[in-house]
């Protein structure tokens, strides 16, 4: 089979691809075999009629345009790969030649990815810092205040109720004149900002003291209370107490309480070690992280609207399952998150570009680099994949490769092979101390390197 790439747009090429008449032959003959089978014609069993029959049963052009709509993705597939291209949705295809004992000739016209070529000198040595595992006081700070946090006591207050602080409230919730005994609660211990209800219940409650009785309608989010007691609600609340969290001081007999050690100084020490052992497990993810955006940001390659629209759309019906999971439509789950419709797709798009480049980046390096897939890397990541799922390693091959998710799975491989080249080759440089503890405002302030 012959191809020629003509290059009509930016994005776009048109192959001509010439089947030859032996392949056009043996292809016409299974697409004989497979309308025989299908069509009942008296006289002939299944599968047995010859060519002529079947021609004037059902028609030759009927039998041709079979064999187009059957051979054609097969062939450009195989054109496709021959020529390293990634096409971005179905060919447009157009037949030039069909006839007998002749080459069978068409073309198609597709939109294909953008490739970039990078030399050694692009992707090696590319400039970033290893994080610190340095802790800083503030990130102590923050894991002592959650112990004290689990460990302090609720008291009574005095004064009006604010966000944080704790009320004894009966809550009496009616739909349509009618109590709601799933939701209404008798001396129930409500947080102040926790949002059971609604921000409506959390508002009303701020600055209430004992015996405080507060009447208002709100309306039921289904993301809440479920969708059959969604909708308009009444509701009655009084309020009995209001109590406080007292926190315990951050002391030496607080770090008896909350732990093994018998001094404050001891029990921050051993949250310093935790947490640096933390940053320790994770920083070969950021160093990863960093050396791709660095090279994702050297890149100026233009995108197809349509690669872009299509990776986005796909983020975003993720994000709609994603909601499913949980019960949700995606509309209460981004409710819920204080986004819509419109910040979920720029940001969806923004990142759909983000990880197009990144590809295209890990692709060029693969070609430079000559990367390939053995059989035993490919063996050995179905089987992870096998044991994550319970599944049996032959049998979720078959599958991989009967959906042709093989080679999707071979090009993550390769994918991880050239971040690993990147890695290793990468120029990275120890993280300033000082940038830990700085604010954020201080560590935007901080002179960039240059080259």
């Amino acid at each position: 089979m012959q191809t020629t790439v003509e290059r009509t747009a930016e994005h776009t090429v048109k192959l001509t691809i010439e089947v030859p008449p032996d392949q056009v032959d043996k292809d016409l003959d299974q697409t004989y075999r497979a309308i025989a089978r299908e069509v009942k014609i008296p006289g002939f069993r299944p599968g047995k009629a010859p060519k002529p029959i079947i021609d004037a049963q059902v028609g030759h052009d009927v039998v041709l345009e079979e064999f187009v709509n059957a051979s054609v993705p097969t062939y450009f597939r195989t054109a496709v790969t021959d020529e390293d291209l990634a096409p971005i949705g179905d060919p447009e295809v157009d037949v030039e030649q069909l006839e007998p004992g002749k080459a069978f000739i068409f073309t198609a016209t597709v939109e294909v990815r953008p490739r970039l070529e990078l030399t050694e000198a692009d992707y090696k040595g590319v400039h970033v810092t290893r994080p610190s595992t340095e802790v800083a006081d503030g990130e102590v700070d923050s894991w002592v205040e959650r112990l004290r946090r689990q460990f302090a006591e609720l008291e009574p207050v005095e004064r009006a109720a604010l966000d944080g602080d704790f009320v004894t409230v009966n809550i009496t919730v009616t739909k349509d004149g009618t109590e709601v005994e799933r939701l209404s609660r008798e001396d129930y211990l409500y947080a102040i900002g926790s949002g059971e209800f609604g921000a409506r219940l959390d508002a009303e409650l701020s600055s209430t003291k004992p015996g405080d009785i507060l009447r208002f309608d709100d309306t039921l989010e289904a993301a809440r209370v479920g969708e059959e007691l969604a909708g308009p609600a009444s509701f009655q609340v009084l309020v009995k107490d209001v109590k406080a969290l007292k926190l315990p001081d951050a002391d030496d007999a607080f770090a008896k309480t909350a732990s093994e050690f018998d001094a404050m100084d001891a029990l921050r020490a051993d949250l310093r070690e935790k947490v640096r052992e933390v940053k320790e497990r994770e920083i070969e993810g950021v160093i990863r992280d960093r050396v791709l955006q660095a090279m994702v940001d050297t890149v100026d390659v233009d995108l197809p609207d349509s690669l872009i629209e299509d990776e986005t759309g796909h983020r975003v019906r993720h994000a709609e399952e994603n909601a499913g999971r949980y019960g949700l439509t995606l509309d209460q789950m981004l409710e819920i998150q204080g986004w819509d419709r419109d910040r979920l797709r720029d940001d969806s798009r923004d990142h759909a570009v983000r990880a197009i480049k990144a590809d295209l980046v890990l692709e060029a390096v693969a070609r430079a680099e000559q990367l390939e897939v053995t059989a035993e890397e490919l063996g050995a990541e179905i089987g992870s994949l096998a044991q994550t799922y319970d599944r049996d390693p032959k049998e979720l091959a078959k599958q991989l490769d009967r959906t042709g998710q093989i080679v999707t799975l071979a090009g993550d491989i390769i994918r991880t092979k050239a971040l690993d080249i990147l890695v290793r080759d990468a120029d990275i440089a120890d993280e300033s101390p000082e940038a830990v503890n700085a604010t954020p405002a201080e560590r935007a302030e901080e002179p960039k390197e240059t080259d």
